[in-house]
């Protein structure tokens, strides 16, 4: 029987993992299966990640954290009626036809 080695992970990696949790506002449970790491892990490289970019930040309370995430929403809806809204306005504009005949 040998013994196990433990994983080593770049600190890159460790905090494009934390920002994962912290950018997206997902459970660091749900992130670490998705990854396949260990959430007390995660948990701890989200701690460091939060306290090395931003030590004087305090954490979303529950109140701050629905609203930011009801903001993203509006925002991606706002995003997509946009796009809408510039094909629509590029379609009716090729379909316009002049009104003399001269162009």
């Amino acid at each position: 029987m040998g013994t196990k080695s433990r994983k080593t992970y770049t600190p890159e990696y460790r905090r494009e993992a934390a920002r994962l949790v912290i950018d997206t506002g997902r459970p660091v449970a749900v992130v670490a299966s998705e990854i396949g790491v260990g959430e007390q892990l995660l948990g701890r490289w989200v701690h460091a990640e939060r306290a090395r970019t931003d030590p004087g930040e305090a954490p979303l309370g529950l109140d701050e954290r629905a609203e930011l995430e009801r903001l993203r929403r509006e925002n991606q809806a706002m995003r997509m009626d946009n796009e809408f809204l510039g094909k629509a306005a590029a379609f009716f504009a090729s379909k316009q036809n002049p009104r003399n005949g001269s162009r």
